[in-house]
């Protein structure tokens, strides 16, 4: 299989790249430890001459992702992980949780452009943009990367599905990117409405799982459909190649797995925690940093030329918080909306994704049943608190599992 590659650095001799990574891995502790209070605080005994392999790597402190909410509390806005000061970086997001990331002032922060550019995404490109720009930063990290390699952008961001329509036949783009299940919502709007939507000819898609049966349904429709592997955090961790085995890691990040809940790198080929340590960022240099996802890696290199390690993809997340429509959903929010309702005295939050379309239920324990107003209220609640719609049902006291479980994630993915 040929290819063509974003640069030279896709097709780097292993030894080479390990070398060379290696030296920038050094270099970045050295920053963040100088920069970046947090990090000076947690690597203060160590050398970072002396980090220069991945066994050394393995022996730093994973800092998790589930634990950023309490660390900016502590110290806001970026709980010290920060390496400038609040008003140097370029943009602040806030995601679910509340959780505030920095965006740099460089033209491809999020190096997202070597996704965009393996899935055929090429200048002239003209690409239709449905991740939302709204605070969260998933609009600008494939916005940067698709004018990174030369491409016009249509900032559509998430909803106003007519006006989206409206947009596609006037100005015909022939990329998409965004959520696969809008995706699906698009196409199916513009069936109902008569549209034409045939100009939507390659995609990129993220921030959920894409079944095969659904890439299968956009290939019927003439879209060949890529997935990429990003997070607010730390941008681009891996990508899908015309290969379409596994995901390739990005040049700009190491990745380990690691046993859940330790840092203790897995067998190869072993499902574990993926652990990102971003090489290329001084705004947000973050050191084994611990996704809450799960993955393994594949053995070999990929058929398309290729030659960094690769991941299965995204096969789960490693604790209770999980991704609908593109955005996380922590426990945290869940305890926090039935707290605002004393008639709820237990809740678990069901995600499930019946038609390939990702939904969430609250199952509320209500003495004697609830109500319509009360359904409303919690409704209303939960879009506040999570950022995504959900529905409300109720149940007797006692009736939910005693598991612990505040949120069950059953989706399965044929």
């Amino acid at each position: 299989m040929t290819t063509e590659f974003y640069d030279t650095l896709e097709t780097r001799d292993p030894e080479t790249r390990e070398r060379d990574q290696m030296a920038a891995l050094s270099a970045q502790i050295a920053y963040a430890k100088s920069n970046a209070d947090y990090f000076g605080a947690i690597l203060k005994d160590i050398d970072p001459a002396n980090i220069t392999s991945r066994e050394a790597l393995a022996a730093l402190p994973v800092t998790r992702k589930s634990d950023l909410m309490e660390k900016q509390k502590a110290t806001p806005p970026f709980g010290g992980l920060a390496g400038k000061p609040t008003g140097l970086v370029g943009r602040i997001f806030q995601s679910p949780g509340p959780i505030y990331e920095p965006e740099g002032a460089d033209g491809d922060y999020w190096r997202t452009g070597r996704s965009l550019f393996a899935s055929g995404f090429r200048r002239g490109d003209v690409v239709h943009n449905t991740f939302s720009y709204h605070l969260t930063p998933g609009g600008f990290i494939l916005d940067c990367g698709a004018r990174a390699v030369g491409c016009a952008v249509i900032p559509a961001g998430i909803g106003q599905t007519e006006q989206q329509l409206q947009v596609i036949a006037d100005i015909k783009p022939n990329a998409f990117t965004g959520t696969p299940s809008f995706l699906k919502i698009i196409l199916e709007k513009a069936e109902e409405a008569g549209a034409d939507v045939s100009c939507f000819k390659k995609a990129v898609c993220g921030g959920e799982a894409l079944p095969p049966s659904l890439r299968q349904q956009f290939a019927d429709r003439g879209i060949s459909v890529f997935q990429n592997y990003a997070t607010a955090d730390l941008g681009l961790i891996a990508y899908e190649t015309p290969a379409l085995e596994g995901m390739t890691i990005d040049e700009g990040v190491l990745v380990e797995i690691v046993r859940p809940g330790t840092g203790d790198p897995v067998a190869p080929g072993e499902v574990g925690e993926v652990v990102v340590t971003n090489l290329t960022s001084s705004d947000y240099p973050l050191i084994r940093f611990a996704t809450g996802d799960l993955s393994a890696v594949l053995p070999g290199t990929s058929p398309c030329g290729r030659t960094n390690m690769r991941i299965k993809g995204w096969m789960g997340r490693a604790d209770q918080t999980t991704k609908v429509k593109g955005m996380f959903v922590h426990p945290s929010q869940v305890n926090e909306v039935v707290k605002r309702h004393d008639a709820v005295t237990k809740a678990r939050l069901v995600v499930d994704n019946k038609d390939n379309r990702d939904s969430m239920t609250l199952i509320c324990e209500v003495a004697g049943g609830g109500n319509d107003e009360l359904a409303a209220a919690i409704a209303s609640d939960i879009q506040a608190l999570c950022k995504v719609r959900g529905a409300v049902d109720f149940a007797e006291p006692g009736s939910l599992p005693n598991d612990g479980k505040v949120i069950d994630d059953i989706r399965t993915y044929e």
